[in-house]
C-alpha cells in the first residue's frame, strides 16, 4: 500500500508499547501480547496495513468477548519424527503460528523437513509472518490458512472458501528475505475493509456485490472474487481449496464454510481456526552452500530482467522491504478512520493515546 493522504505516522517502538498496553488491559498475557505485537507491527512496517495495525480493535474485541482466551494453554504433540499437532486452545492465532513455527524448526534442524497442524487457534493476521520467522532462522517456511466464507467459487454465486493464504519465505544470505504473502482471493477482506474506511474505489474484477455480479464499490461488496477474477478464477479457488485442506482438514477443525464469521456478533464462542506451518532445512538438500549460491543467481538474473517502461522488476519481498525502511525512519502511517480507532482504544483502557508520540508530516 501507498502512503497517500496520510498525514499521521507514529514511531514503531511508540506503536508496540501502545499495542502490548492494550491487549494486556484486554486480558492477555505477556507472551500473547508480544505474539500479536510481533506480528501487527511486522506486518504494518512492511506496509501490510490491512493485516497490521488496523486489526488491534478487533482482537480486544475477541479478547474481551470471550471468544479468544487471553492466557490460553497451549499444546504441543509431536507424532512422528518430522510432523506435529498444536492445539491452540482457542489462544490468540499469532501466538500459536510463531509457536508452530518454533516446533517445525526444532524438527527441521535434526530431520530437514518440520510440519506442524494447528487446531482450535483463531484468527493470525498476516500469514507472511511465520514464513518470515523460519527464513530468518535460515530455514525456508511456509504458512497456511482458513478463514470463514468470503471468496466466491468459480462461476458460484456465494462465498465459500475463505481468503485461505498462502505465505512462503526463503533465505537469502546477506539480504532480506524472499517473501511472498498472498491471499488465494484477488484481494484480502481486510482490503475491502480498508477501502471503505477511507472513502477508496476497489479495483476491477476483484470483488462482487450480493447478486455476484463484479463491483469496485466497498460498501456494497459482499464477496470477493477467487485470484484470476471471473475469467480465470478456477485458479485461485483451486489454490484456495488446498490451503484449506492444509489447514482444516489436517488439523481435525471444520472447513471455513462452517466457521463463525470473523466479524460476530458473536465474540464468546471460539471458532477453532486450522493453520498449517512448514519449516525446511536448505543444506538438508544439498551440499552446504548450494542452495545459498543459487538463490542469490536466481535473485540476481530476476532483477536484471528489463522491465516495461516505466516499470522495475522486483523480487517478492523487494517491496515491503523498501516500505519497511522508508516506515523505520519516518514512522507508521495512520490513517484516519485507524487515528479515531486508537484514539477510542485509549481511552477506553486509560492508555496514552498516540496523537501524543505521532510524528506529523510537513
Amino acid at each position: 500500500m501507498t502512503d497517500t493522504s496520510l498525514d499521521f505516522r507514529v514511531a514503531r517502538e511508540d506503536l508496540t508499547r501502545f499495542m502490548q498496553a492494550a491487549l494486556a488491559a484486554a486480558g492477555a498475557n505477556q507472551v500473547s501480547a508480544d505474539a500479536v505485537t510481533r506480528a501487527l507491527v511486522t506486518a504494518s512496517r512492511m506496509g501490510t496495513d490491512s493485516h497490521g495495525l488496523r486489526l488491534l480493535p478487533h482482537y480486544l474485541q475477541a479478547l474481551e468477548g470471550g471468544r479468544i482466551k487471553g492466557s490460553p494453554d497451549m499444546h504441543f504433540h509431536q507424532r512422528l519424527a518430522a510432523t506435529g499437532f498444536l492445539d491452540a486452545d482457542d489462544g490468540l492465532g499469532h501466538l500459536a503460528g510463531y509457536t508452530a513455527m518454533e516446533h517445525a524448526m526444532a524438527m527441521a534442524e535434526t530431520t530437514g523437513m518440520g510440519a506442524v497442524a494447528v487446531g482450535n487457534s483463531s484468527h493470525f493476521g498476516a500469514a507472511g509472518c511465520y514464513a518470515l520467522a523460519a527464513a530468518k532462522n535460515g530455514y525456508l517456511g511456509m504458512a497456511f490458512c482458513n478463514s470463514d466464507p468470503f471468496v466466491l467459487l468459480h462461476d458460484g454465486s456465494r462465498p465459500f472458501h475463505g481468503t485461505n493464504p498462502i505465505a512462503f519465505a526463503a533465505p537469502v544470505a546477506g539480504e532480506s528475505p524472499y517473501l511472498l504473502d498472498m491471499a488465494t482471493s484477488s484481494i484480502p477482506w481486510n482490503r475491502v475493509q480498508q477501502y471503505g474506511a477511507i472513502g477508496r474505489e476497489l479495483p476491477d474484477q476483484v470483488a462482487a456485490n450480493g447478486a455476484g455480479e463484479v463491483s469496485r464499490d466497498p460498501g456494497e461488496v459482499a464477496a470477493l472474487l477467487p485470484l484470476g477474477g471471473s475469467a480465470f478464477g478456477f485458479k485461485g479457488a483451486g489454490l484456495g481449496g488446498m490451503a484449506e485442506i492444509l489447514s482444516s482438514t489436517l488439523s481435525g477443525m471444520q472447513h471455513g464454510f462452517r466457521l463463525l464469521p470473523m466479524g460476530g456478533p458473536d465474540m464468546s464462542t471460539p471458532r477453532g481456526v486450522g493453520h498449517f506451518f512448514l519449516a525446511m532445512k536448505p543444506d538438508a538438500f544439498t551440499e552446504a552452500g548450494t542452495f545459498a549460491r543459487g538463490l542469490a543467481d536466481y535473485l540476481a538474473d530476476l532483477r536484471a530482467q528489463p522491465a516495461a517502461d516505466g516499470a522495475e522488476v522486483l523480487a517478492p519481498g523487494d517491496r515491503e522491504w523498501r516500505c519497511q525502511a522508508r516506515r523505520d525512519v519516518e514512522g507508521i502511517p495512520l490513517d484516519s478512520a485507524n487515528q479515531i480507532a486508537y484514539a477510542d482504544i485509549a481511552e477506553q483502557f486509560g492508555i496514552a493515546p498516540l496523537s501524543q508520540l505521532g510524528l506529523r508530516l510537513v
